[in-house]
């Protein structure tokens, strides 16, 4: 394989000058994933932008929405589902609550669990930008050989399990 000439390259070169006791091979890889993953990053917060939406924003609807009717969720729930701590997933819903994408009532039984639902409003604008959001990958993704995309799913799928199954 011949040497890419990019920044990540770059950095790998002068490593390997002032620490040749080292390999610095896994820069390579991880130095690029770490670049991509900030680069895709950008490329999918202008869609949820373009919505009006922020990232948490958009994953809130989205679980919200792909949990089936009639798109309702425990707060808690959702804060599982986004990986994110009850305390923000307050300040989400406070903002989506506000702009009646989403209501909050209380959950069936003693009353003193809540229940997030999308509004029609919200579920227009999540399906609207969610239809948005897999073009625009399906436009990254586009940036790879076609023949390479399963393997590449594979891997990463396996690599990410590992940390997945730490949790």
């Amino acid at each position: 394989m011949t040497e890419i000439d990019d920044q990540v390259t770059r950095i790998q070169q002068a490593w390997r000058r002032e620490r040749p006791d080292l390999d610095v091979t896994p820069i390579g890889t991880i130095g690029r994933l770490h670049r991509l993953a900030l680069a895709l990053t950008e490329e999918l917060l202008v869609v949820y932008r373009r919505h009006g939406l922020s990232e948490g924003d958009f994953d809130v609807m989205a679980a919200l929405r792909r949990s089936g009717e009639p798109y309702e969720a425990s707060p808690t729930d959702l804060a599982a589902s986004t990986m994110i701590t009850s305390g923000g997933m307050s300040k989400r819903l406070d903002r989506l609550e506000g702009a009646g994408l989403v209501t909050r009532r209380a959950g069936s039984g003693d009353g003193r669990g809540r229940v997030v639902a999308l509004t029609a409003k919200g579920r227009e604008l999540i399906d609207a930008a969610f239809a948005d959001h897999v073009a625009n990958e399906q436009r990254l993704l586009a940036m790879v050989p076609a023949s390479e995309r399963a393997a590449l799913e594979t891997t990463l799928a396996g690599w990410l399990a590992h940390f997945e199954a730490r949790d």
